[in-house]
């Protein structure tokens, strides 16, 4: 969820000689003011939707400075913000999440990389890839190379990053040529330290404007333009990169005692990599292996002579390159058989083909590289043991628990305005018959999951309407498409509501309108009813919606269950023709309770009368037939040992986490469910009559319950 950096951005005006004490994400953040950025930009997704949250927080240390900071419409608005690097020597950075956020941006990326910069231009990317993932499973290596942007991974403590962030803007000055640095989830929330340097006011900024606008047709994309662009790539932006890589000593090697074999690792699986080592025996608690390891801070492009020049005396080595394809082991093989260096190179035959490369993964590939190659110097027999009793330890640890860890998938947090809109389609789908839904990517991608069921493709953040528009005209019923607000201003207008009016489509479009980009940590988007002081002015949906000609729109209070149910009906059974729209309008439960909150313990303090919605269940008429959980999923609505000693099953409840939004008493009322739910008012500071009526009620209760 979201939080305040409010307190620690503090931080970010430390002064070069003092110690910074933080997060990953703040540690960037102070990187970036240290090398004099003009210009910041991003779209918000994890793992760095904090840096967005960390920036606004600190726009007024951005402003003193000169820094002008964009939360940007989406990525590919974000990276089009670098086109300031290309003629200017002005440093920019943006950042969003990989790989969804740079397919996002490719267009504008490649243009950029075609032209080249001036000035330096920094990609931040929250490198999402593995067992904490919440996308696709791809990583940032292939655009890489594609383009010809150079690729960032450094080692994951806080020292290494800012180095990192600083050196990538020398890099791509140094060579005209774009550079993302990539961050894994474990990089983005390591804690740590640093010895700071003196921010830099940017000499080109809000303070000092670019006085003389520049041209150059040899930068624009455009033939011949491209075709000398292409040339620059290989003939001076590629050596200048190598150079620069080589000479700033960007890569790591650390020398180890049992020199006729070597480690090759991505600085971004550094710590894995000791981790594994030191529960082997062959590296101690400061991190000083035994094994000589060359660490990769720049995956792309790699450097040949230091590669050579590792590898050239030893007999193996083993690259730890986590995902498929292998683009390191297949350039490495490449460099060293060109060299006639007949080194061997173990990677994929020890390790996964796929997957994240966690520290059971590691250590098992250390340990079976170790049995193929049998360094000399090297008491294989403690190792091998050590790798054995780690492996029974874990065994046992698993039969200890005596059955298999029930599975925790993600799901609505209790009170989302999303979960009643998803109960309300699995009600209307109860009397219509089953109804092919499009999905979209945020959280209302949990109504894919049980007890909903709901949604049968995801393509895209915010193509939920677009990617109805092949199986619709096919489907003997309307189709209904899911899309968010946050969505919807991302991609879901042009490319899903224009797209769909434009060619007449014949659907049902449900917007959930929560008010903010709930699933990254609710920021603020342009319908957001809680703008920042800077930007005042909100957009509203359902006026772009008729702006472009949508004629059908219905607006719904999203815990209004049986009105839903009762529009997505008419929706889908309406003569009217083309693209029909229902506006689901609530909240986000977690933003509303942050904004509530501080002002309910306000009026507590001040002695106000302050009353909270709770609901709860009569285990008198409870039933057990806990169709009511099966028909809504809240987290705080369970189950409890029925109190009856002639009944058995156990009764449904509401604990303490209830919110009151009253989903459950509206979902069994549009449901025709049992009558079992009540809603209660929490008083507190009664005023005079009512601490006497709560009075006289209890003494009337007592006298007839005795």
């Amino acid at each position: 969820m979201e939080r305040s950096f409010a307190a620690e951005v503090r931080s970010l005006r430390l002064a070069g000689g003092q110690t910074f004490h933080g997060e990953g994400i703040l540690a960037v953040t102070k990187a970036l003011l240290q090398s004099g950025v003009s210009y910041i930009g991003g779209y918000q997704g994890a793992p760095v939707s904090h840096l967005i949250d960390v920036l606004g927080d600190a726009r007024e240390l951005l402003q003193e400075l000169g820094v002008y900071f964009e939360a940007n419409a989406s990525e590919a608005g974000a990276a089009a913000m670098l086109a300031a690097s290309i003629h200017y020597p002005v440093r920019g950075a943006v950042t969003w999440k990989s790989t969804v956020g740079t397919n996002v941006a490719s267009d504008a990326l490649s243009n950029l990389a075609s032209a080249g910069v001036t000035g330096g231009a920094l990609i931040i990317l929250g490198e999402d890839y593995g067992e904490g993932s919440s996308i696709i499973q791809e990583r940032t290596h292939a655009f890489a190379m594609k383009s010809q942007i150079w690729l960032m991974d450094p080692r994951p403590n806080l020292g290494s990053i800012v180095d990192a962030v600083e050196r990538s803007f020398e890099l791509s000055e140094a060579s005209s040529t774009p550079v993302m640095l990539q961050l894994r989830i474990r990089a983005c929330h390591v804690h740590g330290h640093f010895e700071c340097k003196d921010n830099r006011a940017p000499a080109v900024s809000l303070r000092q404007p670019i006085e003389q606008a520049a041209f150059d047709y040899g930068r624009i994309n455009l033939p011949p333009s491209i075709y000398q662009h292409e040339r620059q790539k290989v003939e001076q932006r590629w050596p200048a990169a190598l150079r620069f890589i080589r000479e700033a000593g960007l890569n790591e090697r650390f020398e180890g005692e049992l020199g006729d074999v070597g480690l090759i690792v991505p600085g971004g699986l550094y710590n894995g990599l000791i981790r594994g080592l030191q529960q082997l025996g062959l590296a101690d608690a400061f991190g000083q292996s035994r094994l000589p390891i060359y660490v990769l801070n720049v995956v792309y492009p790699l450097v040949p002579d230091e590669l050579l020049d590792f590898c050239r005396d030893k007999q193996a080595v083993l690259l730890v390159e986590e995902g498929q394809p292998n683009y390191i082991e297949d350039a490495i093989h490449a460099v060293l058989r060109k060299a006639g260096v007949a080194t061997r190179v173990h990677g994929k035959n020890v390790f996964p083909m796929a997957g994240e490369y966690t520290g059971d993964v590691v250590l098992e590939g250390l340990a079976r590289f170790l049995e193929l190659e049998t360094p000399a110097g090297l008491a294989l027999t403690p190792v091998t043991a050590r790798a054995r009793a780690l492996r029974e330890h874990k065994a046992q640890a698993g039969s200890a628990i005596g059955a298999p860890v029930p599975t925790r998938p993600p799901g609505f947090c209790i009170g989302c305005p999303e979960r009643p809109v998803f109960s309300a389609i699995k009600q209307m789908q109860q009397k219509l018959g089953q109804v092919h839904v499009n999905a979209d990517i945020g959280c209302h991608t949990f109504g894919s999951l049980p007890p909903f069921n709901v949604g049968s493709t995801v393509l895209g953040y915010g193509l939920g309407l677009a990617s109805s528009s092949g199986v619709g005209p096919l489907m003997a019923n309307r189709t209904v498409s899911i899309m968010g607000d946050g969505g919807f201003w991302h991609n879901g207008f042009t490319s899903g509501v224009v797209n769909a009016v434009y060619n007449g489509q014949d659907s049902v479009l449900v917007i959930l309108q929560n008010g903010y980009t709930s699933a990254t940590g609710t920021q603020a988007i342009p319908s957001s009813p809680s703008q920042p002081a800077a930007k005042p002015l909100t957009l509203d949906i359902e006026k772009a919606l008729r702006g472009v000609g949508v004629q059908w729109i219905r607006k719904v209070g999203s815990y209004q269950v049986e009105d839903m149910v009762k529009v997505l009906e008419e929706a889908m059974s309406t003569e009217e023709g083309g693209l029909k729209v229902i506006i689901a309008d609530g909240e986000c439960q977690l933003e509303r309770q942050r904004r509530i909150k501080p002002k309910l313990a306000e009026q507590l303090q001040r002695g106000e009368r302050v009353v909270r919605t709770r609901f709860g269940i009569d285990d008198d008429v409870c039933t057990g037939d806990h169709s009511c959980i099966r028909l809504s999923g809240c987290p705080s609505l369970t189950i409890k040992p029925n109190p009856s000693p002639l009944r058995t099953d156990p009764v449904a409840a509401v604990n303490t986490g209830c919110v009151g939004c009253g989903l459950c008493g509206e979902n069994a009322h549009a449901a025709v469910l049992c009558p079992s739910f009540y809603k209660a008012e929490v008083v507190q500071n009664p005023g005079a009559f009512e601490r006497f009526m709560a009075r006289v009620r209890g003494a009337l209760i007592e006298r007839l319950a005795a």
